[in-house]
């Protein structure tokens, strides 16, 4: 048995509806329901009774009953060992998402040293989904996500920086002359995003802002990472993404903005506000309350911002 299994089955136990409980685990209800088949044939037997309604059987209430004590010892040696290990200087355990604008953890980093010097930032990386379940399993201190994304009440979250999007496509797609794309040209192409489990509420945000403006797009089978993306559009000519024009100049490509103005991403902080992490409290006082940009020597040179 793993422990990540362990927690799904406890939280599967607490909500008893396994849509609810993936939706709390961030996960999707199919991996959900595999996962405890796994766990069930690891017992020897049903846990749960699924129909007409879900149920705990005898063993079912045994595991949920003592699991739950099982992780709360997991969480504590875990909580106890690191704060024994960083005893020597403070440590900020910072969730990396995928993808993120790179001057964003920099100025975090500028940040902290300023007002906290010798803190030390171990960086884990992942989506929003992978963030969430991360801060929620104490194995990060502050993570990065992108909104919108609905937290459990226990995190507290806060706006951190905006990112223009726009179209990303094949140096040789057909729209690729164009200086501006007009939303409406978008009608009837293929367009690749993250996988919706990743980041669900932001997939639908991003789809209901493109049908707003007029984008009737076919959403493509091909789901993947924006690092992938980027390696499969100069091979595919016919298919069209969104990314921000820090990819203008990669090659073989080739990034047009909207017109009309462009699609946002917003990209905010989320943690424990109870957090006895001194680290954690420094930076959350010292972040602006405007969102953060890139510093004077993170920055782009003039006519690298011209080329962007």
């Amino acid at each position: 048995m793993e422990l990540r299994q362990l927690r799904y089955f406890v939280v599967l136990a607490e909500e008893l509806h396994f849509r609810r409980a993936a939706e709390r685990l961030f996960i999707s209800t199919p991996t959900l329901s595999q996962q405890i088949k796994v766990l069930e044939r690891e017992m020897g037997g049903p846990l749960l009774v699924r129909e007409p309604r879900v149920a705990l059987t005898a063993a079912g209430e045994v595991l949920a009953r003592t699991g739950k004590g099982v992780l709360r010892s997991m969480d504590e040696a875990v909580r106890e060992t690191r704060r024994t290990a960083s005893s020597g200087a403070p440590v900020l355990r910072f969730g990396l998402l995928n993808g993120v604008p790179p001057w964003l953890p920099e100025r975090i980093g500028e940040l902290l040293a300023a007002r906290l010097p010798g803190t030390r930032m171990v960086f884990t990386g992942g989506t929003t989904a992978d963030q969430v379940r991360l801060l929620d399993a104490d194995e990060i201190d502050l993570a990065v996500v992108r909104a919108p994304v609905t937290l459990p009440d226990r995190f507290a979250q806060r706006p951190l920086a905006r990112e223009a999007m726009g179209v990303v496509m094949s140096a040789a797609h057909p729209l690729a002359n164009a200086t501006e794309i007009d939303p409406g040209e978008l009608s009837g192409r293929e367009l690749i995003l993250f996988a919706r489990d990743s980041a669900p509420q932001l997939h639908d945000a991003l789809l209901r802002d493109l049908h707003a403006r007029g984008a009737r797009i076919r959403l493509s089978d091909n789901a993947m990472g924006h690092a992938q993306m980027l390696a499969v559009l100069p091979l595919r000519p016919d298919l069209l993404g969104l990314s921000s024009a820090r990819v203008a100049t990669t090659p073989g490509l080739a990034w047009r903005p909207f017109r009309g103005g462009p699609i946002e991403i917003t990209y905010a902080a989320a943690w424990y506000p109870t957090t006895p992490n001194p680290a954690v409290q420094t930076l959350i006082r010292a972040l602006p309350h405007h969102p953060l940009h890139p510093s004077a020597s993170s920055a782009p040179a003039p006519h690298e911002r011209a080329n962007t």
